[in-house]
């Protein structure tokens, strides 16, 4: 709760304040609400007096942005009808769009990217407001190619293509490494064991090393370009949810010092996207377990 000192006087006023867009429509529906609010420029702010305020204050925001999302879902629905997008992944629902496609990485990336989509697991799909239709038509090009190339025929085809040859071999090699669980560390500049670490693997919990030396050939094929120093192999872990949500992030990205030696601390955009994995595990988890209990 906040408190204003009246000019007139050393007595603080209880009361709250709020910051308003500068629109006269939403000043002069605030001052309706609020006829004893008033502007404190010690404050630059509204001040609204009364032990209430802030509450009675949240009530009516809420209210605007639910009032302002319905405003914005029109708008959707209308741009869509307008010139909608025909595609077999999309389905324009009552309350949103649904999506559908077959699992991919670059898929899930891309939906991310649009503000309010959520992944409802119960009916395994993605829901995107009408509000951000145009966010999901800018990305929906690279979603509707990623969701075609991730067809079972599609992929089947694929791998039958080039079954047998050089490129084949190498994404077997490549998934075999990423199975060991292991990454190269200078032996001189170890990182922190069971904290979230950044590399070029992503953000991993670092567990332990017993200083097997780990061979340039398999660092540049597989991880990073080495630098002619000396590494070791040491295992490593993905990260729980709720490590890695109460994980601090570093403002600094890394720089090439960091890249060069293979781990650096973690940024919040790396740490975004283990999270979000983490979530998705975690979901996966207690899916499988409701559907064991059956």
């Amino acid at each position: 709760m906040d408190e204003e000192t009246n000019d007139k006087s050393a007595t603080p006023r209880v009361g709250a304040t709020t910051n308003l867009p500068h629109d006269r429509m939403t000043v002069q529906r605030f001052r309706e609400a609020f006829p004893r609010a008033r502007w404190s420029d010690s404050l630059n702010a509204w001040f609204v007096p009364g032990r209430t305020a802030q509450r009675r204050i949240s009530r009516w925001l809420a209210e605007m942005e639910a009032e302002a999302d319905t405003f914005a879902d029109e708008k959707g629905r209308d741009a869509f009808a307008f010139d909608p997008i025909e595609s077999r992944y999309l389905e324009a629902a009552p309350a949103s769009f649904q999506i559908r496609t077959p699992y991919s990485r670059t898929v899930i990336n891309e939906i991310r990217e649009i503000p309010y989509a959520r992944w409802d697991a119960d009916r395994r799909l993605w829901t995107v407001p009408y509000r951000s239709f145009g966010e999901l038509r800018q990305h929906w090009p690279a979603i509707e190619t990623a969701a075609k190339r991730s067809e079972p025929d599609v992929r089947r085809a694929r791998r039958e293509t080039i079954r047998g040859t050089e490129e084949d071999e190498a994404s077997k090699a490549r998934t075999r490494e990423r199975r060991r669980k292991r990454y190269p560390v200078p032996s001189d500049d170890c990182p922190p064991f069971e904290n979230a670490v950044g590399t070029h693997v992503g953000v991993v919990f670092f567990t332990g090393t017993d200083g097997e030396l780990a061979d340039p050939a398999t660092i540049n094929a597989y991880y990073f370009p080495a630098e002619g120093r000396e590494y070791v192999w040491v295992s490593w872990r993905q990260g729980g949810l709720e490590e890695l949500v109460t994980t601090w992030p570093t403002r600094t990205p890394p720089g090439k010092d960091d890249l060069d030696r293979g781990w650096w601390l973690p940024t919040l955009e790396e740490l975004r996207v283990a999270r979000r994995d983490a979530k998705s595990r975690w979901r996966a988890k207690q899916r499988r377990n409701k559907d064991n209990s059956f």
